[in-house]
């Protein structure tokens, strides 16, 4: 990862993280990056200082990381055993059902499954608030 000190074409200057400079240089040939303040679709990468640290101490620095993500992890999936155990799985239903308990209100079942970017935005404009969950595999 590498992080960029970027300033658009009105002089804004924000910060970005990147997976390396490549992938920077693509998405701004491509028009793809724009400035938080203005929108603007001009953007150049400004000096930055390199940040330069000991490889003990990265070392140590990945190990945190991983153990963290590592315990992250954990808890995704005992929230995924709990939905299991305590939702009723309706799959591509989800938009249907909750527009059935949405608007009928008598029932309070609890359910889970998955809906396209387009029907979660058509129940958002409804006033429907849905809360993803990171699906984390229990296999690996």
């Amino acid at each position: 990862m590498i992080k960029y000190k970027l300033k658009c074409q009105n002089e804004h200057e924000y910060e970005s993280w990147f997976f390396n400079s490549v992938e920077f240089d693509k998405l701004n040939k491509k028009g793809l990056l724009e400035c938080i303040y203005c929108s603007s679709k001009k953007i150049n990468k400004s000096i930055m200082s390199p940040m330069i640290s000991h490889l003990k101490n990265k070392n140590q620095q990945i190990d945190a990381l991983n153990i963290d993500f590592k315990n992250e992890k954990k808890k995704l999936i005992k929230l995924r055993k709990y939905i299991e155990k305590n939702f009723d799985y309706v799959g591509k239903d989800l938009s249907r059902k909750v527009r059935e308990i949405y608007y009928d209100k008598k029932n309070d079942k609890a359910f889970y499954g998955t809906a396209t970017p387009e029907e979660r935005e058509e129940l958002a404009e409804e006033g429907i608030d849905l809360l993803s969950i990171p699906w984390v595999s229990k296999d690996n």
